[in-house]
């Protein structure tokens, strides 16, 4: 390893000695090192996107926060882009939380458990904000917030193998659970919680549990045939499937609308933080620029180190208008080619527009593409039958 368990900044996973033992090649990702690499990146990829496999994620780098209270949902209401009032008992979906400008403060999912208990799943890089912005109405009413991130570990599966290792591993019924809903697991006499939801454009299901059963579960999903998947492999599937990363692709810079999947926002329930922008911005029409795919026509081999795509390259259209840029950047074994997530001006979003990379004062040829751009599993029909989760 070049890096320690010690070495780690402000917390570690409950999984930590584990990646040790597996010699995984370590990387800080904000608040916390995870797993680069178990020694081979291209393997761990084949393994998501192969024909029934599946990867094993520590995604316990995330946050989890809980919330609790009796005008829980109505301060909540408040704060996210999402109808909490309508969302049910072991029901989840995602939301974004918006400043007074309609800006990004973070992506979130909403999970909303037994007993009126709300967990929120937050990128590491939103952690702290999310729990800040919540924290500040704790003091308004009957409105209480833990922050679980070091109590919950969260393991995720992913492939097109991912149901069968969670029925050999958790059962049946938690193999089966419908897109957007939540179901309770007994696991070692205590209660876990497991949702079907994609970081790859593979079928996945994200798994919540006690921190000191995590690594008994890890270990079971791997003898179930999971392979430990490092956030290298990771980092280029989740471009393939066009998922934008917080401080990657997106900031406080940018329009919630900008970034945000449609399901994430309400337009019907009234006010919160930013509304009024933000729904002044759907009602026009469009925003000025969105988040989009773009693929290099050349193949990898064709390009000279010299005229490598970067993120924050320029993209310019064929007239010489500047357009965009490039937030992120991967070579796709799938596609065999050089892909992206940039932002582009609404009048070139269109798939198969043609456009110029700005690369170390060299033009390279590329088009706007639809995302995601690689439909894995996730997208059989046997798959997409119910609420879209990301």
């Amino acid at each position: 390893m070049n890096e320690t368990v010690e070495q780690l900044v402000a917390r570690q996973s409950p999984l930590a000695e584990t990646h040790a033992r597996l010699d995984a090649k370590m990387r800080d990702e904000g608040e916390c090192l995870v797993p680069a690499s178990y020694a081979d990146v291209a393997a761990e990829y084949e393994a998501v996107r192969g024909q029934d496999g599946a990867g094993a994620i520590d995604l316990s780098s995330r946050g989890r926060i809980e919330v609790t209270g009796s005008e829980a949902v109505q301060f909540l209401n408040g704060l996210i882009t999402n109808d909490v009032k309508a969302l049910a008992e072991n029901v989840w979906m995602q939301a974004a939380f918006p400043n007074p400008q309609g800006r990004l403060i973070a992506l979130v999912r909403v999970l909303r458990l037994a007993g009126d208990r709300f967990l929120f799943d937050t990128e590491t890089a939103t952690h702290e904000r999310v729990l800040q912005t919540l924290s500040r109405f704790t003091l308004a009413g009957d409105f209480r917030v833990t922050d679980l991130t070091d109590e919950l570990a969260h393991i995720s599966v992913q492939g097109a193998g991912a149901a069968r290792i969670i029925n050999t591993t958790l059962g049946e019924e938690a193999a089966q659970v419908e897109r957007g809903r939540i179901h309770a697991v007994n696991w070692k006499e205590q209660t876990l919680h497991i949702i079907r939801a994609t970081h790859t454009a593979e079928d996945g299901f994200d798994i919540f549990v006690n921190a000191d059963e995590a690594v008994s579960l890890w270990n079971a999903l791997v003898d179930a045939g999971a392979r430990p998947l490092g956030f290298d492999a990771l980092d280029i599937l989740r471009i393939e499937a066009g998922l934008p990363r917080y401080n990657v692709d997106m900031d406080e810079t940018n329009v919630v609308l900008e970034v945000a999947p449609e399901e994430a926002v309400s337009f019907t329930k009234g006010c919160y933080i930013g509304q009024e922008i933000i729904a002044r911005i759907h009602w026009r029409g469009h925003v000025a620029k969105r988040l989009a795919g773009i693929v290099l026509d050349e193949t990898d081999e064709a390009q000279d180190d010299t005229a490598k795509a970067e993120r924050d390259d320029k993209l310019r259209s064929l007239d010489g208008k500047e357009i965009g840029r490039l937030t992120s950047v991967a070579f796709s074994p799938k596609l065999k080619r050089t892909i992206a997530l940039g932002f582009v001006k609404y009048d070139y979003l269109k798939s198969e527009t043609p456009l110029r990379v700005i690369s170390n004062e060299r033009e390279l040829a590329a088009h706007v593409a639809e995302l995601p751009h690689v439909r894995g599993s996730w997208y059989e029909p046997s798959n997409a039958t119910a609420e879209s989760g990301a």
